[in-house]
């Protein structure tokens, strides 16, 4: 039986490019085309000497040298530095830079980049297909990792977007009306946390930090929302009538209470239970009581 191998691909690590100010090697740039340009005037007027043929000869050679080394990089920019496929290191010094015209030169931003995910339909805790998107503030913090370890970083960012939904929304429950559970729609700030989390470990490899990220919307699904409304309609329903409930059972017994310490009336069960209906008709119903005469007694 042979053993399974299993290949690790090594990470590559950022470090610092061994680049010069492209100041200097811009005031060498024009001291070489002026000894160019003094040659040239000598030979033109018949001038002997080595000088003159040396600057002619020397001075195409050094523009060669120089003139392709040059590149410029902005605020929040880098330049990551090959030699023949061997990475060389990174410069992120801002302004005029100058290498050896064989190195190549691989810009990238280092900016903060926002990025919007399309709505993705995800399945709940509970099964319930909810519709997620979500808005992600990510940045390179180490271009060799973001160069060198994916094909496309920026392709690699998308992809890993909607996979962390996908684990997150399928996490928790949308809503619980009981408030015993973690939800999507009412947990943001810890959900939100949990998305950041999981997108970190995904986009370490690319060498990508996620500075903020949170849901910018979160709904049920189009063909279950309906049905879902009514339900959330009819648990708001039940809890209403249960804090009703509750206020006219505890108003009741106050009632009583207070009729039988004042010794207002003597009421016997039949009478409480009558008087009892009657407060609770009133305090529970939705709408205004109508007063009755009553010409006789309960006992006639």
């Amino acid at each position: 039986m042979a053993n399974d191998k299993v290949i690790a691909l090594e990470a590559t690590s950022e470090r610092p490019a061994a680049t010069m100010s492209g100041y200097a090697m811009l005031v060498a740039l024009i001291i070489v085309i002026a000894v160019q340009a003094f040659g040239i005037y000598n030979l033109s007027n018949d001038r002997a000497g080595w000088a003159p043929v040396v600057s002619v000869v020397v001075g195409p050679i050094l523009l060669l040298l120089i003139v392709p080394g040059f590149y410029m990089l902005q605020p929040n920019q880098a330049a990551a530095i090959t030699l023949f496929g061997a990475y060389r290191g990174s410069d992120r010094t801002t302004g005029l830079r100058w290498t050896w015209p064989w190195m190549n030169k691989k810009k990238l931003s280092l900016r903060a980049n926002n990025f919007i995910s399309e709505k993705i339909k995800v399945n709940d805790l509970r099964g319930n297909p909810i519709d997620i998107a979500a808005q992600i503030m990510w940045r390179v913090v180490d271009t060799a990792q973001a160069l060198f370890d994916v094909d496309d970083y920026k392709q690699f960012v998308r992809v890993q977007v909607e996979a962390a939904i996908r684990t997150i929304g399928s996490r928790y429950p949308y809503d619980d009306f009981t408030h015993q559970e973690v939800t999507l729609r009412g947990n943001h700030e810890q959900v939100g946390s949990e998305l950041r989390t999981e997108l970190q470990a995904r986009l370490a490899v690319a060498g990508i930090t996620i500075d903020e990220c949170g849901f910018t919307y979160l709904a049920y699904a189009t063909e279950i929302a309906g049905a879902m409304l009514r339900r959330q309609q009819a648990q708001a329903v039940v809890a209403a009538r249960k804090t009703l409930v509750e206020g006219a059972v505890g108003m009741v017994e106050m009632a009583l209470a207070s009729l039988s310490e004042k010794k207002v009336v003597e009421l016997d069960d039949e009478r409480r239970a009558a008087m009892v209906s009657n407060l609770m008709v009133v305090l529970c119903g939705e709408r205004d009581t109508q007063p009755v005469v009553n010409t006789g007694t309960l006992y006639t």
